[in-house]
């Protein structure tokens, strides 16, 4: 597990979003209902697709905590917004990037390393904004030879 460290630029993004928990996991739910209409969206800047998660302060990854989940393309501006759409900006920041290859199944635990192995050893520690994931062109979902970017926003340990 070797992330490259990157500065991610403040972006705007337009998409849809829902709030659920680890336990009520509703990601198919809002990617079904982005997905047919996301070329309605007409300022967008490239083809990927960005899987945005938005955790409240101090998360815990407790299974029952809510988070609000994004399905979203970046924009250029914000000057023409889909009904039953919104737009988001991520602040910039510091992130570790890491490339996975795998099916959601093996996602979870790719995370968990992420989380309790690579960061406590690290010098970094979580920030408070959005962690992401970029599905690019060799994203397939659910398939195990499927590609994505994992952006986790970090920061220097005090």
């Amino acid at each position: 597990m070797n992330p490259t460290i990157e500065n991610f630029p403040a972006t705007k993004f337009i998409g849809k979003y829902l709030s659920f928990t680890y336990a009520d996991y509703r990601a198919l739910e809002l990617w079904s209902s982005f997905m047919p209409r996301r070329k309605e969206i007409q300022n967008s800047m490239g083809t990927k697709l960005f899987n945005i998660q938005v955790n409240p302060e101090n998360f815990n990854f407790h299974p029952n905590t809510p988070f609000v989940k994004w399905a979203a393309v970046q924009v250029s501006s914000f000057d023409s917004i889909p009904v039953e759409m919104h737009s988001l900006e991520v602040e910039g920041g510091l992130y570790a990037v890491f490339q996975y290859k795998g099916n959601q199944h093996g996602a979870v635990t790719f995370f968990k390393s992420i989380y309790t192995e690579w960061l406590p050893a690290s010098a970094y520690e979580i920030d408070n904004r959005p962690q992401f994931e970029i599905l690019g062109e060799k994203y397939k979902n659910n398939d195990p030879d499927s590609e994505e970017e994992i952006w986790i926003p970090i920061k220097l340990k005090d």
